[in-house]
């Protein structure tokens, strides 16, 4: 059973897949900057994390399981990030300018993502084979922020922050999938108000972030 406004938007030829999905959205940031603000794990921002989640969601659908949605949505994330940074080191000795040798990157990392798709069709894995663009788009996406932080901080925080952000939508995604979540959004819609709430409370967090602790355990043991 749905609530009014959930049955109301359906009614008016909203598909209850997309409510339902912008339901979840406040839910999916909110998680994120929890991450960000209390345990202190950065990511790529916000935005990155999220999208990779919904990516994350749409495998799911199409694959029809959830494991299905972590396991080929990590395949395809991890195969961007690796090709993405054996290209950028090959055209390095070209000298080429930003935005071209982004534009060849992901050239390359969507060549590549389209050979792993046959691959798995020819082994079977139909699930992987089967992924639309939509999440593939997202994920290829990410070879530009990847890219960018390669340059102004280099290729270890790069990655490092690569692991944070699949380590942030697996969880993002895991809650996101969770079927009871899904419920009582449709059934009360003003349960995201309650995401809100705790954004503003996490936007007053001044407190150390767990990882903050374990980094200094010695300092703050001899205080």
């Amino acid at each position: 059973m749905y609530s009014a406004f959930v049955e109301y938007a359906v009614s008016q030829g909203v598909p209850l897949g997309t409510v339902t999905l912008i339901l979840i959205l406040p839910v999916v940031v909110m998680i994120i900057a929890f991450f960000r603000q209390v345990v202190g794990i950065k990511a790529f921002g916000i935005y990155t994390p999220a999208l990779i989640i919904f990516a994350f969601l749409a495998i799911k659908a199409e694959a029809g399981s959830f494991w299905d949605g972590i396991r080929y949505g990590t395949a395809i994330f991890v195969t961007v990030i690796a090709v993405g940074t054996i290209t950028r080191i090959f055209l390095k000795q070209f000298r080429l300018l930003y935005l071209p040798r982004v534009a060849i990157v992901i050239s390359i990392v969507a060549l590549s993502t389209l050979l792993m798709l046959i691959l798995g069709g020819a082994y079977q894995r139909t699930g992987l084979a089967s992924v639309s663009i939509f999440p593939i788009l997202i994920m290829i996406t990410l070879v530009e922020k990847f890219v960018a932080v390669q340059i102004e901080k280099g290729k270890k925080v790069a990655i490092f922050l690569s692991l944070e952000t699949l380590f942030i939508s697996i969880v993002g995604y895991s809650i996101a999938s969770w079927s009871l979540l899904i419920i009582y959004l449709q059934r009360y819609p003003w349960l995201v108000f309650v995401a809100v709430l705790i954004n503003i409370l996490l936007g007053k967090w001044t407190g150390l972030r767990l990882l903050e602790f374990i980094r200094f355990k010695k300092l703050i043991k001899n205080v």
